[in-house]
């Protein structure tokens, strides 16, 4: 791995377990009923085949969110709920939750998560739906943050619709940019991969957002919307 100056930079095994450590390590930890609706959530994901956002990822989710004072979040990929949980913890106490999802089974398991953690029901929105098809028919700068998790080949679509929803200094945030390390990978890639790097690019290029690439869960790319 090349260092800024070029110079070669070994990983080492200790580097490799800060990284672990960093990503399983909560920050704040979240109440007994939230705590217990995280890991229902969990279970019912892997039950489902999915792949919920790791410990890292979550706390990341959170801070963005109370650091954003999100009061309105959208979420590409409800899934069963593990991120919303984690979004809806840092949000305001009135904030609402947009969950978009092609699966209407994993938002019931979602929403049975959200009200075990105490939540009341207003402060989600379920659509069911894909998220291109949804998006377009949300409001213009109605959001203070958005969370991208479906579909990866979608992903560059998915950044111009966030930021059309996202107000002045929003923040979107697209989970499993790494991709299990293939979007670095010098090898022939599928077309998901592809769609990663251009987002990659399209985001690290624009003169219109302020980027961070976080090594949490499979990667985090967040980015601000400058005003």
């Amino acid at each position: 791995m090349r260092g800024p100056r070029g110079q070669e930079r070994e990983i080492t095994g200790n580097r490799l377990t800060s990284w672990a450590f960093a990503d399983a390590y909560g920050g704040e930890n979240p109440d007994s009923a939230v705590h217990a609706a995280l890991s229902w959530a969990r279970d019912r994901g892997r039950d489902a085949g999915l792949r919920p956002v790791s410990d890292g990822t979550g706390a990341a989710l959170r801070l963005l969110a109370a650091v954003t004072d999100a009061k309105a979040v959208a979420e590409i990929g409800t899934g069963t709920g593990v991120s919303g949980l984690h979004l809806l913890h840092g949000m305001r106490p009135d904030g609402v939750l947009t969950t978009v999802d092609t699966e209407p089974e994993c938002q019931q398991f979602a929403r049975q998560a959200f009200r075990a953690a105490g939540f009341a029901g207003n402060r989600a929105r379920f659509i069911p739906g894909k998220a291109l098809d949804v998006l377009p028919r949300l409001a213009d700068g109605g959001y203070d943050l958005v969370f991208c998790d479906g579909d990866r080949s979608e992903y560059p679509s998915y950044l111009g619709e966030s930021l059309r929803l996202l107000r002045p200094g929003g923040l979107v945030c697209f989970e499993g940019v790494f991709a299990d390390g293939r979007t670095v990978d010098s090898g022939a890639q599928p077309g998901e991969v592809l769609a990663l790097r251009e987002l990659l690019r399209t985001v690290r290029d624009s003169h219109g957002l302020l980027s961070s690439l976080l090594p949490v869960g499979d990667g985090l790319l967040c980015a601000v919307k400058r005003g």
